[in-house]
């Protein structure tokens, strides 16, 4: 059974940061992109960030440029993103997603998804 399992979601202060952490699991998911997305209440998901099978080149929204760093670790199965100086408006549920053939900024194209982990940012 193919799973991508998200946490590390949280209440969090404006400032501050959290780790969000995705374990995949089921199949082979070394050669896949993977991807977090985002979704607040009333909104569409958004792509957030991705990462390439071999690590080698990420991806960023622009509203999370500079804060947030995405991450794998391909032996364990692993995808992390660090967000740093977060806002409320970071606020939302976040998604891991993985797609083999390859990076995309369009929620639609990947084909595994977790089932979320809230993000909620105070001022």
């Amino acid at each position: 059974q193919v799973q991508l399992v998200e946490s590390g979601g949280g209440l969090v202060q404006a400032g501050d940061s959290l780790r969000l952490s995705c374990a995949a699991s089921g199949r082979t998911f070394r050669y896949d992109a993977m991807a977090w997305f985002r979704q607040a209440p009333g909104k569409e998901r958004e792509f957030v960030a991705a990462i390439t099978w071999s690590g080698g080149n990420r991806y960023y929204a622009d509203s999370v440029k500079g804060r947030f760093t995405i991450s794998r670790d391909s032996e364990k199965n692993m995808v992390y993103i660090q967000m740093n100086s977060l806002k409320p408006e970071d606020t939302a549920v976040y998604y891991c997603a993985s797609d083999p053939e390859g990076v995309s900024y369009y929620y639609y194209d990947y084909d595994y998804w977790g089932q979320g982990t809230q993000v909620t940012v105070s001022s």
